[in-house]
């Protein structure tokens, strides 16, 4: 687990507004893939989903209603990728636009993760557990369920 949060959002994002309980999504966006993972109605246990290529907007947005729909989820993470020192990077300003876009076409909170060193972390997690079989298919939805376990980590020191 890491232990950051993102300190330079200009959003201060209210975390109450999330149910106690209930599934939570995050996506890992990529410029060509996006990685998904779900949590359990409890919070406790984080798990990838299929990754999926990222196309236009209208795809993206119906592939993430799907996911959010199929699931029953209470809440969505979108991966913030920040440079080391925590300044914007071009890939942080598409993010926040994607976050942006989706509080207006969903109905349920969007939130932004820092990201910094999750696929980094993905990929040396799954070397040690299959070695180099096949990592690129698997990197960007392990990133995500990092991104979901360091939010639910966030949430857990929010309300104590």
């Amino acid at each position: 687990m890491q232990q950051k949060e993102t300190n330079n959002n200009p959003l201060i994002e209210d975390l109450t507004r999330i149910p106690s309980r209930g599934r939570i999504i995050a996506i890992d966006p990529g410029t060509k893939r996006i990685g998904a993972a779900v949590c359990d109605d409890d919070r406790i246990v984080c798990r990838p989903l299929p990754m999926f290529e990222r196309s236009s907007w209208k795809n993206l947005l119906s592939r993430v209603k799907a996911i959010l729909h199929e699931f029953d989820a209470k809440a969505l993470v979108i991966g913030l990728p920040l440079e080391s020192d925590g300044s914007e990077s071009p890939m942080s300003v598409d993010a926040r636009e994607m976050a942006r876009k989706f509080r207006l076409s969903l109905e349920l909170p969007v939130f932004l993760q820092d990201e910094r060193a999750t696929s980094y972390a993905a990929r040396q997690k799954l070397w040690a557990q299959n070695g180099p079989k096949d990592l690129r298919s698997s990197i960007d939805s392990e990133a995500a369920a990092i991104i979901l376990s360091d939010f639910l980590d966030r949430i857990t020191k929010s309300t104590n």
